[in-house]
């Protein structure tokens, strides 16, 4: 058990690194109200956590999958984020933006899973 939470902890300390620095590039290059560094992350978490369940199904071990999926895709992705980013678009009156962002994010989170886990059929 010690060694599981190891591997988590590990997993999630490089995830929320990762997430960090790939959600400040995003907001530096994107800008604007709508929040492309946790859209950008939590999706290509998605991609990832569909991509290493699929290759850790038979050929790696337990402890690998705990380090990158709950772990580091735990880590890095961010659903709390994503929830109060859509509150503030909406109590801040941008609606459109709330609406693309809460439906964009669960359709293509689906959709990058999926694809994810289609790629590691490749590998």
């Amino acid at each position: 058990m010690i060694l599981s939470i190891l591997y988590v902890g590990v997993g999630s300390f490089f995830g929320g690194i990762s997430r960090f620095l790939c959600s400040r590039l995003m907001n530096a290059y994107f800008g604007g109200a709508f929040p492309f560094g946790t859209f950008t992350v939590n999706m290509l978490g998605c991609l990832l956590i569909g991509l290493f369940y699929g290759l850790t199904e038979n050929s790696l071990s337990p402890n690998l999958r705990l380090f990158l999926t709950v772990g580091f895709c735990g880590g890095f992705t961010t659903f709390s984020t994503f929830a109060n980013e859509s509150l503030q678009l909406f109590k801040t009156g941008n609606i459109w933006q709330f609406s693309l962002y809460a439906a964009l994010s669960v359709f293509f989170g689906i959709l990058a899973v999926y694809a994810g886990n289609l790629l590691s059929r490749i590998f």
